[in-house]
Order: structure tokens, then C-alpha cells, then sequence
């Protein structure tokens, strides 16, 4: 299932009854704050704002932010789907027989189906504004918190090229609007973006961006996917999406933009350039992130729909409509942390935990101290490198039943024996460090201790019932008469 634009999604959500209408005008400046965090908060529906002080556009929030939405969005009943077919594709083996050749072809076949499709034209340039037409305040960008800088473009699908190689890489960063023409750029020490900003100095170039806003929301949460470097985003959509993501040339820099997208803004951030203070920012920590220096991205053109639809969302306390964005990336990236590290079963990044504070992981043990071999991995493993804390568990522990991970975690460990501290590269928005982009690392083996581990007393087996005897219950229970009710 594929959306060609957000209009399409919002008609797909209201029809299932998913989506309110809020015909009041609403001001973006902390208001629409307060009521989107009211609604996220209570499980409630997406939002279109269909009258935005201080802006012609309507805009729409809380589209991600329930499971159900979240699949939509990726173009499934539910997105643990994904997760499963790229299992199955990385099981494949390279064929042996003739017919096993056969039965690999329609899945190679529908793999290559998916590479993004380069378009003439497309409606994200049926408006085309450019010099002094260029006018960023006439998006409904939000101004979310208090304490923050000013508004932020929170949902930009942020497109660059490495300056060598032309490869592009496609993310999120979040984009401070300073006036009609400029706004940061969000590209912290450690993301692609920074990156090929470094390499352009080098070069003596400029960094050619293109900003993508709306079209087809797996596209957006693509964006935010924590691809290896050099897989291009757009084909994880297409993947997702089961059909090829369109593309346009930008009309006033070298890269191609999602035709379907509802706004494209063109431009470019210069290296040379003296960087500009950011924020501060309510972030997905529930804190404020501090002012710092950034990038400054500079609007050369903006081109849209000739009726858009602005996508925004908020972060803050959790939880945030972010929890279903996270949690799709857990799910469908799973089998990839598996391949890279077999031991694992499951794991589990708490939405409490802002996800890359703390990752309970499942494993198999294959020999002595394994869970501490898996510590140091996953701190070396993409994007899991930001993982603060490492609690490993047995392979039979529900990682996503924080009462019983609570239960066996502080019932096996032994502080002294069990508990490790590393250190290494810890995500920019922690503010907790004495310095920023390094940290304690902390990894907890709660898993159940072998002699050859130093225990040598005999574990314990958990007490469980025996099947015979549940099932005798089982065939008694309706005579009982015994009503069962929520335990708090």
C-alpha cells in the first residue's frame, strides 16, 4: 500500500475514523502544543488543523502516533510484517540448485521493482517560489515549548550528497526557523549530514540540500530509519511501501526530491560560514536540549502543492507520537541486529528511556560471559553505539513486560559481579555526561550464571507449574465460577 500524499493518508485515516478535523483556529505558538500533547497522551486520534493563525496551509500531527496508524503509515495492518520479510530475505542463501535459483527469483525480482523511479515532473512543483518570492513564515511551522529558540520544522526529510562519491544519504534533523530564508540544520557530530559537510569544506564546496516535507509518510519515517551507511533511503521506502518512490529534479539544486512531497525546500548550507546559535529545544529526552552552534541552511527556493498539507509532530515527556516511530524501527530492524549478532532473541527500547538510554536484549548464551561480549558489540553497532545502558537477559524473559524484566533483572544480578561500565560516544541530545558526546556506558548481566561464570552454589529453576496440572484446571475452570479482574 503506497500514499501519494499526505491528502491521501488523511482521506485513509478519516475513513477508518483515525482522524479529527479542528476547524477552530489554533495558534502554533505553544497552543497547538498543548492540545496535541493532550491528545497524544490520551491515545487520541490524528490531528488536522485546517486553520493555522498565521499561515494559508493546513497542518497535520499525530498521524504516527498509535500502532495501528504507525503500519498504516508503512503500509501494513502492522508493521512487525516488515520485520518478518526482511528475516526471510536475509535467510536466503545463494542457490544451490536449478530450482532453487527459480524459487529466489520472484523475491530478487520485487527487490529490484523497488529502486526509486526518476520522474519529469511532479505536483511537488505545481508552485514554484524562488528570490524574494522564498517566505518561510508562511509554513504553520510550530513553536512547541516555552524555553525553545523558536519555531522548528520537526518532520524534514533532509536530502544531501556526499560531496566524493555523489551517494546520498537522506535524514531527519530538526530545523530552527531564524527568518524568511534561513534556518539551522541540526547535523550533530556523529550523522551523515555533519559528515559531508567536513567533506565539502575539504573541497571547498557548499552543500547543496533539498528538504522534503509530507507525500507519503513511509517516506518520512524512512528519513529516521537507522540505515548502514551508503543504503539508500528511498529504496527502504519503496520496500516498505511496496512500490518505487517517484523522483524530480530539484529546480535550483543537483539532487532529486520526492515528487509526491507536499513541500521541497531547496538550498544550501556553506561550510565557511560562521555557525549560528540553536535552540534550546524540548526534545524526545523530555528535557530541554541546549543552544548550540549549527550549520545554517540557506532557502534558495520553495516549491509545492498547489494545496499542501504542513506535517509536524511534537516531542517532549514521553510518551510522544515518537514512541511508534521508534518502536517501528525496533521491530523492523531486529533481524538486522540479528544477523550482525546472533545470540540476540529480542530486545526492547523502552519508550521511557527515550530509546537509546536503555536496551533490554534477550540472549542465548553460548559460553561464559557472553552477555559482556554483546555489551561491547552492540556499542559498537550503527546507531546502537548511543546506547547508554545494556540490561541482557535469558532468552526465556517477555523484554517487553517491564514488570518481569524489573522481577528477574534485581533477582539474579550481583551489582559487584554482574554489573559493567565502559565508556564511549553517547547521543548529543544527553545532557547528563559532564561532557558532551562521551559518557559512562553501563551494561547489566542479569542472566542466569554458569560455574564456569564463577557461581558455583547451583542456579535456581523458576517455580512453574507443571502442564498436567494446568491443564486440569483448564477443564474444571468454568465450574469455579471464579471472575477474574485487572490486578493494580
Amino acid at each position: 500500500m503506497a500514499f501519494e500524499s499526505t491528502a491521501a493518508f488523511v482521506a485513509f485515516l478519516e475513513e477508518r475514523k483515525q482522524l479529527l478535523r479542528i476547524k477552530h483556529e489554533v495558534d502554533p505558538h505553544l497552543e497547538m502544543t498543548e492540545i496535541v500533547d493532550r491528545v497524544v497522551k490520551a491515545g487520541g486520534p490524528a490531528l488536522l488543523f485546517e486553520k493555522v493563525k498565521g499561515s494559508p496551509f493546513p497542518l497535520l500531527t499525530n498521524h504516527f502516533g498509535s500502532h495501528q496508524r504507525m503500519s498504516w503509515a508503512l503500509g501494513v495492518e502492522d508493521f512487525e510484517e516488515h520485520g518478518k520479510e526482511i528475516h526471510s530475505l536475509l535467510k536466503m542463501q545463494p542457490p544451490g540448485s536449478f530450482w532453487d535459483k527459480l524459487k529466489m527469483l520472484p523475491k530478487l525480482a520485487a527487490l529490484g521493482s523497488y529502486t526509486p523511479k526518476t520522474v519529469d515532473d511532479g505536483p511537488c512543483q505545481e508552485v514554484v517560489q524562488t528570490g524574494d518570492d522564498v517566505d518561510l513564515s508562511q509554513l504553520p511551522v510550530q513553536f512547541c515549548w516555552p524555553k525553545d529558540g523558536g519555531p522548528f520544522i520537526t518532520l524534514p526529510v533532509v536530502i544531501t550528497k556526499d560531496p566524493e562519491t555523489g551517494i546520498r544519504n537522506v535524514g531527519m534533523y530538526r530545523m530552527q526557523v531564524y527568518d524568511k530564508k534561513t534556518t539551522g540544520m541540526h547535523w550533530q557530530a556523529h550523522k551523515t549530514g555533519q559528515r559531508h559537510m567536513r567533506k565539502a569544506k575539504e573541497l571547498g564546496k557548499k552543500v547543496e540540500v533539498a528538504v522534503a516535507l509530507g507525500g507519503d509518510p513511509a517516506i518520512t519515517y524512512c528519513a529516521t530509519a537507522p540505515l548502514p551507511d551508503n543504503l539508500d533511503e528511498f529504496l527502504l521506502a519503496g520496500f516498505l511501501r511496496k512500490k518505487s518512490v517517484r523522483l524530480v529534479k530539484a529546480k535550483t539544486v543537483d539532487l532529486m526530491v520526492p515528487a509526491d512531497a507536499d513541500f521541497i525546500l531547496e538550498g544550501y548550507v556553506d561550510p565557511e560560514e560562521p555557525m549560528r546559535i540553536e535552540g534550546p529545544f524540548g526534545d524526545h529526552t523530555g528535557y530541554y536540549s541546549p543552544a548550540d552552534p549549527y550549520p545554517v541552511f540557506h532557502v534558495t527556493a520553495i516549491t509545492r502543492r498547489r494545496n499542501p498539507i504542513y506535517p509536524s509532530t511534537i516531542v517532549g515527556p514521553p510518551p510522544m507520537e515518537d514512541e511508534f516511530l521508534g518502536k517501528a524501527t525496533e521491530r523492523i530492524f531486529l533481524p538486522m541486529l540479528q544477523m550482525v549478532h546472533p545470540e540476540v532473541v529480542d530486545y526492547n527500547l523502552p519508550v521511557e528511556a527515550a530509546f537509546h538510554n536503555l536496551a533490554i536484549i534477550s540472549i542465548k548464551k553460548d559460553y561464559p560471559f557472553h552477555a559482556r561480549k554483546l555489551f561491547h558489540s552492540i556499542w559498537g553497532t550503527g546507531q546502537m553505539v548511543f546506547t547508554k545502558c545494556i540490561i541482557a537477559v535469558d532468552p526465556d524473559v517477555n523484554v517487553h513486560d517491564l514488570k518481569e524484566v524489573a522481577w528477574r533483572v534485581f533477582a539474579n544480578i550481583d551489582p559487584k559481579r554482574d554489573i559493567v561500565f565502559s565508556e564511549g560516544v553517547t547521543d548529543a541530545l544527553d545532557h547528563a555526561p559532564n561532557q558532551a558526546n562521551y559518557s559512562t556506558k553501563l551494561g547489566i548481566d542479569a542472566t542466569t550464571k554458569w560455574p564456569e561464570e564463577g557461581y558455583t552454589r547451583g542456579w535456581p529453576d523458576v517455580a512453574r507449574m507443571d502442564e498436567a496440572t494446568k491443564k486440569k484446571v483448564d477443564e474444571i475452570w468454568p465450574q469455579l465460577g471464579i471472575v477474574l479482574g485487572s490486578r493494580k
